[in-house]
């Protein structure tokens, strides 16, 4: 097994914590439910860890794929800058998960209030997970792009 291989284990989770997080989160603040609410930040919290160990085994995958046909290192350095900013969003938001949790069994009266914080820096996550995503599948289903990498032209859906 190698850092590819690690990589394409562990980077899906990110996103789709994420996302699970997001919409379990809005449910706890409509049904005002601390459990609910916790639920999202625990998947918060486990998705930064498992932004972490996708950031540790990006590099090597990027040393195993880069040199690859039709995969340019244009493709993977847009795929790292998206991640490396997706992955500081999610440390952010695991620790304001972590405090926010402290909040909701101290029953303390900004806990709303960092729900309701969380929820935004959530919904910019959502935001570059969807460009790191996209990204990181562009690096090995070229069906997906629609630019010329290193000289192939890959055909777009309106034909160009």
């Amino acid at each position: 097994m190698n850092d590819a291989h690690l990589h394409l284990m562990v980077n899906h989770f990110p996103i789709l914590g994420l996302i699970f997080g997001f919409g379990i989160l809005i449910s706890g603040l409509v049904f005002r439910n601390n459990g609910i609410k916790n639920t999202a930040y625990s998947l918060f919290v486990v998705s930064a860890i498992f932004a972490f160990l996708s950031m540790y085994t990006g590099e090597g995958a990027e040393e195993l794929v880069e040199d690859m046909p039709n995969i340019g290192h244009h493709i993977i350095h847009e795929h790292e800058e998206y991640a490396e900013k997706l992955a500081l969003i999610l440390y952010v938001l695991g620790a304001l998960s972590i405090y926010g949790f402290y909040l909701n069994v101290k029953t303390h009266s900004r806990a709303r209030l960092v729900s309701i914080i969380i929820l935004f820096v959530a919904g910019i996550g959502l935001i570059f997970a969807l460009k790191t995503g996209t990204s990181g599948g562009e690096v090995r289903h070229t069906e997906i792009r629609d630019t010329v990498v290193e000289g192939v032209h890959v055909e777009t859906p309106d034909g160009d």
